[in-house]
């Protein structure tokens, strides 16, 4: 076991990333397929191919996920994706040739690093080339280059998050795995404990707490543009379309047991299920895996990251004492 979500069978993480620009993106591929779901918590999504997702429409087999920053320029990426996997001969068979199906959701990091820089078509290509079951970097690594927490109060009082990821096993041969961009208006705390781990600072080397900061404002003032947590949840537990949109939906309680607030208006929170099929498993454990192990990802998210763009991050303040 690797700790990654890497450990559930046929599950391949790539990632390419502009240290400079701080962006970057995050592909997990499963090829042949997983069954996949999604749900969508936050007000402020970018997305590309979650209405295919949905139960009552044709396709349920996913090649791809791609988690990317750029705000909506990202969701770019996604077509180098499906180059490289059409290259592959990986996708849905249409008689003349292969559609992969590469669904995608951004978050904002325009405001950290460098605005004019996005992940492209070139950049989503190669985090699939680079796709393997290898350990998966965290911190300041693909989709979580420029991410950042605790924005509620202003960028000036922001740190620095990233990407992070976590598995489990259980005895009866269930897998789950968890991978996660943590980018949130909220500050991000360790659900164990209670103890924040990153957030919007005070000046006194405490953290400011969301609801005396908002409820003194006038108007959202200390909101710069959008934010966005997005994740994917994968497993090796056989489900179907319906039921994988359902996982979906229950892995949401990690973001909401590490993330406060979460779902806001300023967020567009996305998490993506994949379910590849060979152990048999019920809806309400996977999805309660599911939440715990994502829980655990956005932890390592946020203490794996590395000070940028002028941001402060846990593991900084931890090293200086």
């Amino acid at each position: 076991m690797k700790g990654s979500i890497v450990d559930v069978p046929g599950v391949l993480v790539g990632q390419a990333e502009d240290p400079e620009a701080l962006t970057g993106c995050t592909v997990i591929r499963v090829p042949g397929g997983a069954t996949g779901g999604v749900d969508i918590r936050g007000s402020a999504p970018g997305t590309r191919e979650t209405d295919l997702l949905n139960p009552v429409n044709q396709v349920d087999r996913v090649h791809a996920v791609c988690l990317t920053g750029g705000s909506a320029f990202g969701l770019e990426a996604a077509t180098g994706v499906m180059r490289f996997l059409e290259e592959q001969k990986d996708g849905l068979n249409v008689g003349v040739g292969v559609v992969p199906i590469v669904p995608a959701a951004v978050l904002f990091d325009l405001a950290l690093g460098l605005a004019s820089v996005r992940p492209n078509a070139a950049m989503g290509y190669e985090a699939a080339d680079r796709a393997s079951r290898k350990a998966v970097g965290e911190g300041n690594v693909g989709a979580g280059c420029g991410a950042s927490v605790g924005k509620f109060a202003g960028m000036e009082r922001a740190m620095k998050s990233g990407l992070g990821t976590s598995s489990r096993r259980l005895e009866n041969g269930l897998t789950v795995g968890a991978i996660v961009a943590v980018n949130a208006v909220g500050n991000v705390r360790d659900p164990a404990t209670g103890t924040i781990l990153a957030g919007a600072r005070d000046e006194n080397g405490g953290f400011l707490d969301f609801i005396d900061q908002f409820g003194r404002k006038k108007e959202n003032a200390g909101y710069t543009g959008t934010h966005t947590t997005i994740a994917v949840v994968a497993m090796n537990a056989d489900l179907t379309k319906t039921e994988t949109n359902k996982v979906a939906q229950m892995a949401h309680n990690g973001l909401a047991r590490t993330i406060v607030p979460v779902h806001t208006m300023y967020d567009g929170d996305t998490v993506f299920t994949l379910a590849t099929g060979e152990v048999k498993a019920s809806v309400d454990l996977a999805g309660a895996l599911s939440a715990e192990v994502l829980a655990e990802a956005v932890v390592r998210g946020v203490k794996a990251a590395r000070g940028a763009g002028g941001l402060p991050a846990w593991r900084d303040n931890q090293e200086n004492g």
